[in-house]
């Protein structure tokens, strides 16, 4: 008899192999998106809720590189409080109402040159959707991850009953099925263990591979941050200090006019 815990890793073996599925359009978004960086620009992140898990996988970590803004809104993902102030009622209240994207957006200063990675699982709340709405809005091509039979199943919040994979250019898959929770225990009449972190997480880590194979290729190998147990503490440190650099001076084309045009 198998355990919980073969049921789980048996899932997520699934998992992986519907990633590897999709690896056309892994390529062709890691094509866009090392376009952008490139050309000095920024490929923006957003999640919310348990979907900022992605965003902080993306960058900054160990095994990453400069040329991704982590749009991380707390009052939309700060989970350990759980309940009273600011705790997951707010939160979850907060990413339905419209036009707190639009706030979000204001700080920046896009371009068409930028390209945007947007999670959530459902694909149904409105902050997610109308954060995609509003990069396309700017020309910027969007790629949106989501877990698509819990799409699929689920009723959009949007006001038009839109859902994000309608206002993106390419959809991953994190393969995860509806509701999210993978193992069925004997006697618990709910499922357990949710997988789209998993999926999640192997398609972020499968679009650094290949967009660090293209910076390379192109002759600008990314700046990565890499642990002095590889490369040596002095390496370590002047990696690290030099992908912050590169950061803050990508960040602050994003702000340089923001306003000025308006």
């Amino acid at each position: 008899m198998s355990s919980p815990t073969d049921d789980y890793l048996s899932r997520c073996r699934e998992l992986i192999d519907l990633v590897a599925a999709q690896s056309d359009a892994l390529r062709t978004a890691a094509d866009w998106f090392s376009q952008t960086i490139l050309a000095g620009r920024m490929v923006h992140v957003f999640g919310s809720g348990h979907s900022r898990i992605m965003v902080e996988e993306m960058w900054p970590r160990y095994g990453s590189f400069p040329g991704f803004n982590p749009i991380v809104e707390l009052s939309l993902s700060f989970h350990n409080l759980v309940v009273g102030a600011n705790g997951q009622r707010q939160a979850m209240f907060l990413e339905n109402v419209s036009g707190l994207a639009a706030r979000i957006l204001r700080n920046f200063e896009l371009s068409a040159t930028d390209t945007a990675l947007v999670i959530s699982s459902s694909g149904c709340n409105v902050v997610p959707i109308e954060m995609a709405e509003g990069f396309r809005a700017q020309k910027i091509k969007v790629v949106a991850i989501v877990s698509r039979r819990h799409l699929e199943a689920s009723t959009s919040r949007h006001a038009r009953g839109i859902k994000l994979s309608d206002v993106a250019d390419l959809v991953l898959d994190t393969g995860a099925p509806v509701g999210d929770a993978m193992v069925r225990v004997p006697g618990l009449d709910t499922p357990v263990a949710p997988g789209s972190t998993v999926g999640g997480c192997l398609l972020v880590n499968s679009l650094k591979a290949e967009i660090a194979a293209r910076l390379t290729a192109a002759g600008h190998p990314p700046k990565v941050l890499s642990s002095a147990a590889i490369v040596g503490a002095e390496r370590a440190v002047s990696l690290f200090e030099s992908a912050y650099d590169e950061h803050a001076h990508r960040l602050a084309r994003l702000y340089a006019t923001v306003g000025t045009n308006r």
